[in-house]
């Protein structure tokens, strides 16, 4: 393994490992079940598989230049993640209502574990992980720029592109997934109403906050 792809590996891993949506998406969708962490999880690979192979066919220059098609592409995204956002704080605010209604109801302090969210079928999970991964607009814009830079002189372009794009797909298909388990391992602790609520909380917090800033860009040029 050449000093340049081991170079790439270090930093493709750090740029799949850092927090996002992806992240939060798995993380709150694991909470419900650990297959709908895992199907979430395979979803964002599945994104990364669309943006890579953009990138490798030189599309991903196309929609960068074009500045509408890109506008257009990250409203879509924007509102995308912030539908996400706000279902997750409208189920945190129903928790909060269902919980206090419990409490009274049993008339103890007493907290029980419960579900970090209501389970949906694997395929809406697959589907979630997919449109937040492949909707982002931002992505074909690193892809673009990141991986001409590991392409040594005189190499073959395409093989090289082909190659580094597989690796950030399998790096995602070990991160991701890895997540999940680790979600659904803590989930005793994770799946307790104060937590969940947290959790839910601050992942449609954040989801909410990201989905804004996207919608927002494209509409303040």
């Amino acid at each position: 393994m050449d000093a340049q792809l081991l170079a790439f590996v270090a930093v493709a891993a750090g740029m799949v490992a850092l927090p996002g949506a992806d992240f939060t998406v798995v993380v709150r969708n694991a909470l419900a079940s650990r297959w709908d962490g895992l199907a979430t999880a395979v979803g964002v690979a599945g994104g990364l598989v669309v943006h890579t192979a953009l990138a490798v066919a030189g599309l991903a220059a196309v929609l960068v230049t074009m500045p509408v098609l890109f506008r257009g592409v990250q409203l879509l995204g924007g509102a995308y993640v912030l539908y996400l956002g706000l279902s997750g704080l409208y189920a945190m605010r129903r928790r909060a209502a269902a919980g206090a209604a419990a409490g009274a109801g049993a008339g103890s302090g007493s907290e029980e574990e419960v579900t970090g969210g209501t389970p949906a079928a694997p395929g809406r999970a697959l589907r979630q992980g997919f449109l937040t991964n492949a909707l982002n607009p931002k992505a074909p814009v690193l892809f673009l720029s990141l991986l001409p830079q590991f392409v040594p002189d005189g190499a073959a372009p395409l093989p090289r592109t082909l190659l580094l794009a597989s690796v950030v797909v399998l790096l995602a298909l070990v991160w991701f997934p890895a997540v999940a388990l680790l979600v659904d391992r803590l989930g005793r602790w994770l799946r307790r109403p104060r937590a969940a609520r947290v959790i839910e909380g601050g992942s449609g917090s954040a989801l909410t906050a990201l989905g804004l800033v996207l919608v927002a860009g494209p509409l303040l040029h």
